[in-house]
């Protein structure tokens, strides 16, 4: 007897795919039947994991801080697919830790640029053809700091409550299309991003061993996409207990 995957037959893009949350969320959809495509600016660990996961995934690289390659990965995504992905997965993220007298123009331009413009024209890009068809998913990780702030965490919170006013938005606009919008905002979460700030040398910043592990907002990302039709998943917010 032969079972059907829950995610048999659909298909999704998952942004910052070659490590940490993304590569843990692709792989999570991947097992439940998902076609993936995914992207990075890694190129070389992107397509280790779309050989890993199978079921045909295609990596796409490309750098979503800029303004043009939103569009051109939606296009090519939906070229390789035959059509716009049913899922959408904004995972790709720049994570600077800097006071607010201290943040550099750099951290700032890469925090906006890739944590809410980014998001915001893949989603922009793809929303046609998800009300055209009257189905969609678009699932963005947010984080603790896009309800709290914290110090150091200038550019960084600002780019996640900007993610939250993005989400509740895009929930507001497609309330009853069939398109469903899910933001998770997990608590701090042992990815490469804490690799700059050395968490476990400093007294004010959670250990590695205290953090969430990317599975687990994996986890998170499959069970809200794999919920009926008619259930909208609108907020997760996931803590290490």
């Amino acid at each position: 007897m032969t079972t059907t995957l829950p995610l048999e037959g659909r298909s999704a893009l998952v942004t910052g795919a070659s490590r940490g949350i993304g590569a843990a969320t692709a792989r999570a959809l991947a097992a439940l039947g998902a076609r993936c495509v995914l992207v990075s600016r890694r190129e070389g660990p992107l397509q280790d994991l779309a050989r890993a996961i199978g079921r045909g995934a295609v990596a796409l690289s490309g750098d979503l801080a800029e303004p043009a390659a939103a569009l051109r990965v939606a296009e090519a995504a939906t070229a390789a697919l035959g059509a716009a992905p049913d899922i959408i997965v904004h995972a790709a993220g720049s994570f600077p830790l800097s006071a607010v007298e201290a943040v550099s123009d750099a951290e700032l331009d890469l925090a906006l640029s890739l944590n809410v413009a980014a998001p915001l024209r893949l989603t922009r890009a793809l929303l046609p053809a998800m009300r055209a068809r009257g189905a969609g998913h678009v699932v963005t990780i947010g984080s603790v700091a896009d309800r709290n702030v914290f110090p150091s965490n200038v550019a960084y919170a600002a780019s996640k409550h900007a993610v939250r006013a993005i989400h509740e938005t895009l929930r507001a606009e497609t309330r009853g299309t069939g398109i469903r919008a899910t933001l998770i905002s997990p608590a701090a979460t042992d990815t490469a991003l804490w690799d700059a700030h050395d968490p476990d040398g400093s007294a004010h910043l959670p250990s590695r061993h205290e953090m969430l592990r990317p599975e687990d907002i994996a986890e998170a990302v499959a069970w809200a996409c794999t919920r009926p039709v008619h259930v909208d998943v609108e907020e997760l917010r996931l803590a290490r207990s």
